[in-house]
């Protein structure tokens, strides 16, 4: 990095008097990466449970929904708890609550030596899962607005899209390590079927143990936001119905994660549905990525699948976060969301009509303009609502539980009409985002300084 773009980055992170922010940032930024793994780590559990417990796409959606639910009901206990005791405190409370979740595992597991009943073994993984989501909506109820603040208002929407460029990453080691350790480990011949699920769950769990120690002895600043609207400091939660560029913010975000959901979900099988030889195209693909190639060499399918999951999808997703928060500098935020939004309308279209490959790279390409929706709306959403800010990025966090009804609608659907046609279903959530996001551009002042959170 020469020493303009490094003054560029100093700037983008500092505060009114000079100080640098850049140290809570990059340890903010590592939550993201986090919680990425543990999402995208999710999307295998789905087929995995489909050939271990041999339930229906449709069941096989209540993964999804058990973590996506605990959102629900936690992000906005997780936003009064900062509101009350700070940033810091409901961040290490949501690395405590994940890792619990992770280790909870463990006894899941071993529970199969005991019992053989499906529904039960079923239970205790989705009951793991609602304590890691219950985690993980305190870090993204605390670090989400939390990078908005640090620095300059007027770059908040890139601030929140260069952390969330991690998140990406996170997406992309998740599946990856899964189809590794899961599907991998199915054909050297494990006694036990879940033995698979212990070794990423228990890494998890003890990086979010240490994780959360750094933060306890750890010093974050301490930011409130400036209130330009003059709205009540102790101003209650029915303030913010009267902003309603917030309220479509909320619709279109639980709409947004149910589509990403929906596609993480059944990425995996459409692949598999759509494509014949997919293993044996994608370990003629590996042979010549050398050791790395020789190391993630496809077992089955679904491990093939997975791989294009990670290095395609993800990939893209990663990708797109980093090129979206540099259009940043140049392209209003609501405009990018809106060209973004559009492209993926026509991109879902062509997976619904099952082309082969051609369905197949449409699908994996929708990550790249998927990767700056989340950030984008989340940041426009909280615009300019001070002392509210905390309590608005609750409810946002909250509707990451679009995420939780998703999955079961396209698995049902799946089910009955395949795969391809369920697809519907996200292309008629990035059709409103397309709509919010020109809604948007419309009523907001179109100054690409204006600020997206005050700050001081």
């Amino acid at each position: 990095m020469n020493l303009r773009n490094g003054n560029k980055v100093q700037g983008l992170l500092r505060a009114a008097d000079g100080s640098s922010y850049l140290r809570p940032f990059i340890m903010i930024t590592s939550l993201f990466l986090l919680w990425g793994f543990a999402h995208g780590l999710l999307d295998v559990l789905d087929k995995h449970f489909q050939n271990t417990l041999h339930v229906s796409k449709a069941e096989s959606g209540f993964v999804q929904f058990s973590l996506y639910i605990g959102y629900l009901v936690m992000a906005y206990p997780a936003g009064l708890f900062m509101k009350r005791y700070g940033y810091k405190k409901g961040i290490i409370l949501g690395l405590s609550l994940f890792a619990l979740g992770a280790f909870l595992f463990f006894p899941a597991v071993k529970l199969d030596l005991i019992i053989h009943a499906k529904l039960a073994l079923f239970v205790s993984f989705l009951i793991a899962l609602f304590i890691i989501a219950c985690g993980l909506a305190c870090l993204e109820t605390a670090a989400n607005p939390y990078t908005t603040v640090l620095g300059p208002s007027c770059g908040a929407a890139r601030r929140i899209n260069i952390a969330q460029s991690f998140n990406g990453l996170g997406w992309i080691l998740g599946p990856l390590m899964g189809g590794f350790f899961i599907f991998g480990a199915e054909q050297t011949g494990n006694a036990d079927k879940f033995d698979s699920l212990l070794k990423p769950y228990m890494l998890v769990g003890s990086i979010v143990v240490f994780v959360a120690i750094i933060f306890a002895f750890t010093r974050l600043p301490a930011i409130q936001e400036e209130n330009v609207e003059g709205i009540e400091a102790d101003a209650p939660t029915r303030e913010l119905l009267k902003h309603p560029s917030f309220v479509l913010a909320v619709i279109a975000q639980f709409l947004y994660v149910a589509a990403q959901t929906g596609v993480n979900s059944f990425f995996i099988n459409y692949v598999t549905e759509t494509l014949s030889g997919v293993r044996a195209t994608i370990a003629g693909m590996m042979e010549h990525l050398g050791y790395f190639g020789q190391v993630f060499m496809p077992k089955n399918a679904e491990q093939a699948a997975s791989l294009i999951l990670a290095l395609g999808g993800m990939g893209c997703f990663w990708i797109g976060r980093l090129f979206g928060a540099y259009l940043m500098k140049f392209v209003r935020p609501q405009r990018l969301l809106a060209v973004y939004a559009v492209i993926n309308v026509c991109l879902t279209a062509i997976v619904v009509m099952r082309l082969g490959w051609i369905s197949v790279i449409a699908l994996f390409s929708t990550y790249f303009f998927m990767s700056l929706m989340f950030p984008t709306i989340f940041a426009l959403g909280l615009r300019n609502l001070g002392p509210l800010t905390k309590k608005a990025a609750s409810f946002l966090v909250m509707a990451v539980a679009g995420g939780a009804f998703c999955p079961p609608l396209m698995g049902a659907v799946g089910d009955h009409f395949g795969m391809s046609v369920a697809f519907i279903i996200p292309l008629c959530c990035f059709v409103f985002i397309a709509y919010y996001a020109m809604s948007r551009k419309k009523t907001l002042d179109e100054n690409v300084n204006q600020p997206v959170l005050n700050h001081h």
